[in-house]
This record gives C-alpha cells, structure tokens and sequence, in this order.
C-alpha cells in the first residue's frame, strides 16, 4: 500500500470549484436587490456599502443576526428550500424594524458537508426575495463546505442584517403609558419558532402525512408549516413615516407572553384579549394533538400574531386602516394598563 500518494482538498471533501460555480450562478440574483449604496458586486472579502449619512442628523446603526432553527429539517423532509431564505431575511430585519430603523444590507452563512450548487442556489433564491421584500442589498456571504460536520444532504443558515435610524427617532417603548392601546398584525403560520414542538407532536406523536391535506387546512401540511415568515419592513416603514408608534414588538421565540415585556418600560403591562383576533388552523391542530396548556401556546408560537404595534387609542383606528391598504391583516388585541413591572396579562 502506498501511503505517500498526494491528497487533493476535493478528496477530504471540499470542492472549491463547485463554490466558484455557485457563485457564478448567484450573482445575477444577487444583483436583483443591489441598492445605490452598494459600490462592488459579491466575490471581495467584504461587502463595501457606502451610507448616506446627510439623510440623518445622528445616524445610528441597528445589527441583528439570527437563523432558521429547526424548520429547515422540514425543508429537508419536503425537498423544498426556494422559501426558508426568506425565514432566514425576516429573522434579521423583522428586528430590525422594531427600532424604527430601516434594514440597509444583509449578509448570510450557509454551511453543508457538500456543496450542491443547485440546491444552494434554490436558498439563495429564498434570501433574495427576503431582501427584495425589505428592500435590503444582499452584500455578501460565506459558504462553508464541512465534511463531518453536518450529515448526508443537511445544512444550516445563519444570517446578519444591519439598518439605521435617526437617534431622534428611535422607537423604544420609553414613551408608553396607561391607555394606550395594541394592535397585533397577523402572522402568516409558524413563522421560525417552536418548530421543535410541532415536529414532535405532528410527525413523531400524530404521525401526520406531511405531503396529505388536512380538512382544517386549505393546503397540505408540509407546505403549511413551510409558509414563510412575513416580512413587515415595508409596512411599518411606512407607518412610522405618518403616525406615532411607541413601541413594536416582533413576535418570535417566547411568543406574546416573552416579546412584548421587552419593549414596556417600567411600571405598566400589557393586557391582552385572548379572544380579539382568529387563530390560524394550525395552532389549533397543535394545541389539540400536544394537549398544550393554553398559557404554553402563548409562550412558545406566535398564536397568529406575528408583529405588535403600541400606539395612543386615538390613532388606532388609522393605523390599522392604513395597515389595510398595505395588505395587513390587523386588529386591537389590548391594551396598556398600570403594573409593578413589565409583564403580560392575558383575559
């Protein structure tokens, strides 16, 4: 045997030419959301973007970062990843835009045990429509090729976004008070959180056909819980522009019951209707075949609440109108009241 034949990098796994095909065959995607401030297309070390400070008096950089988490087993399962790019883009701009800032650039990290570019342009095909749908450059990424850390077709996705508010302008709670009131804009399903749970009720427990129909719901559960998340830039740019809005909580992982305590100050609470607004088939379907406590269903999905928006009770009316006409689905779900600390009561 002989031991001193030469190892290639493609032989321990890697294959650095199918990375240069994939970004040869991104980059006319990647141009779709390019923003006059971008001065170089994809392929540097770094992304260059170049911000247009005479439009802020103080301007202030907003960053966040976030992934997928488990829902991308359910695009392995189904064989479908042209949509949890879009998860991937809201995750980091849905934060974003609760500070009133407006998301500037994205980046993403894809990491795989092997490279197939085709899939992996189907993802990037999910991340431009993210970043079309937030009016956000993709600046850049990293694809990682990890041979014995991830098993058979599998990968992960990571993504950091960055905005910028003026500092006279940020929405931080601070100015809530007694009497204001909550709309709730409507999630479109699971959105990125608590898939854990789902997975182990509807798959492992009700053993539940992800490719079938169930009655409750008008399409098949596969594509149901791939629904992606919505994306609210446009919408809450938008608002911010017109009326006064004191605070906005996104609703992600911890639901109503965890987000919306992050954005009151102190003293007051949050109470919410339970009643005030029609939840998804979905959660329903979950709560029944998990037999999950009512007060766990608040805390770990986002019960078809997706965004929250505190403003003064005279401005509610307009607000969810004008949320209307920007193809919102929105409805008061509270109100403001008097507490010892932040916290959420729901009646």
């Amino acid at each position: 045997m002989n031991n001193n034949k030469p190892i290639t990098y493609k032989e321990s796994g890697v294959d650095i030419d199918a990375g240069n095909h994939f970004v040869d065959l991104i980059k006319p995607l990647v141009k779709q959301t390019s923003r006059p401030e971008v001065l170089a297309d994809i392929g540097g070390f770094g992304g260059l973007f170049s911000l247009n400070s005479n439009k802020y008096k103080r301007p202030t950089l907003v960053a966040a970062t976030d992934g997928v988490g488990t829902k991308l087993k359910l695009a392995f399962m189904l064989n479908e990843h042209d949509t949890i790019g879009i998860d991937l883009v809201a995750m980091c701009v849905n934060d974003i835009i609760v500070q009133g800032a407006e998301p500037l650039f994205f980046l993403d990290y894809l990491a795989t045990a092997k490279l197939a570019p085709e899939k992996a342009v189907e993802i990037v095909k999910g991340i431009v429509e993210g970043c079309k749908q937030s009016n956000c450059a993709l600046l850049g990424g990293e694809t990682a090729e990890m041979p014995g850390m991830y098993s058979g077709e599998e990968y992960d996705l990571a993504g950091f976004s960055v905005g910028v508010v003026d500092n006279d302008k940020i929405i931080d709670g601070s100015t809530i008070t007694k009497g204001d009131v909550i709309i709730g804009i409507s999630s479109s399903g699971l959105h990125s959180n608590g898939f854990s749970l789902a997975r182990k009720i509807l798959i492992e427990k009700m053993q539940l056909d992800l490719f079938a129909q169930p009655e409750e719901l008008d399409k098949p559960l596969g594509k149901e819980l791939l629904t992606p998340t919505r994306i609210y830039v446009k919408s809450i740019l938008n608002l911010i522009r017109d009326f006064n809005i004191k605070g906005i909580a996104h609703i992600t992982g911890g639901g109503l019951l965890e987000n919306i305590p992050r954005v009151l100050p102190q003293p007051c609470k949050a109470v919410i209707k339970r009643e005030s607004w029609n939840k998804p088939a979905i959660f329903e379907i979950l709560r029944q075949g998990g037999n999950i406590p009512e007060d766990e269903m608040y805390r770990t999905f986002n019960y078809g609440i997706g965004m929250i928006l505190i403003v003064p009770p005279t401005e509610a009316d307009d607000i969810i109108g004008r949320l209307a006409g920007l193809g919102e689905n929105a409805c008061l779900i509270g109100e403001i009241s008097p507490a010892d600390s932040p916290s959420v009561e729901l009646v």
